[in-house]
């Protein structure tokens, strides 16, 4: 008996209808082009970045041996970013680029913690575990970044979380 499954996770900040999506490139930033969302001009910030992790799985089993195949991207949502274009500099695209970096560090974590690990029967709930335990950890990142940071009004803290965002992804270089 073969069972065949597959299943999609679109991670998003907020929850989006537009498919159109941006994958983390080491070699390509962000720029102000990229975000074609309605700015919201009551936020204390000037600039919004709507990030996530697309993830798909698939497994088949087979006189008891599991066999999974899946795949993680992180994304960055053009519809779903804004910015008040009066008011924003390079320095403010460069921690809306952590942020995107922050969701590809979480597709390298979530790689890792799959990678060689055993399933058992149970393979839906226990990657669907892993999933949301990356998850977690994802927005919890982003929300400490923004406020420690404080929306990178506080440069100290701003240029800490640009290093350590930068040594994470080394870490994980290996995961991407």
């Amino acid at each position: 008996m073969k069972l065949l499954f597959t299943f999609i996770f679109s991670l998003l900040l907020f929850p989006q209808h537009n498919a159109e999506k941006i994958l983390w490139k080491e070699n390509q930033k962000l720029s102000w082009e990229d975000f074609r969302g309605k700015p919201l001009r009551s936020a204390s910030f000037v600039a919004s970045t709507n990030t996530g992790i697309s993830f798909q799985y698939s497994y088949s089993m087979k006189n008891g041996d599991m066999k999974v195949e899946y795949s993680v991207e992180s994304f960055f949502n053009p519809e779903g970013s804004w910015y008040l274009k009066e008011r924003v500099t390079n320095y403010i695209l460069k921690h809306e680029q952590a942020h995107f970096d922050i969701s590809e560090l979480h597709a390298r974590m979530l790689q890792k913690n799959l990678a060689g690990k055993k399933f058992s029967k149970n393979i839906k709930s226990e990657i669907e575990g892993i999933y949301k335990q990356v998850e977690q950890k994802r927005r919890a990142m982003q929300t400490k970044f923004d406020s420690e940071s404080d929306h990178s009004r506080n440069e100290a803290k701003e240029a800490f979380w640009q290093k350590y965002i930068a040594q994470q992804l080394a870490e994980y270089e290996s995961w991407k």
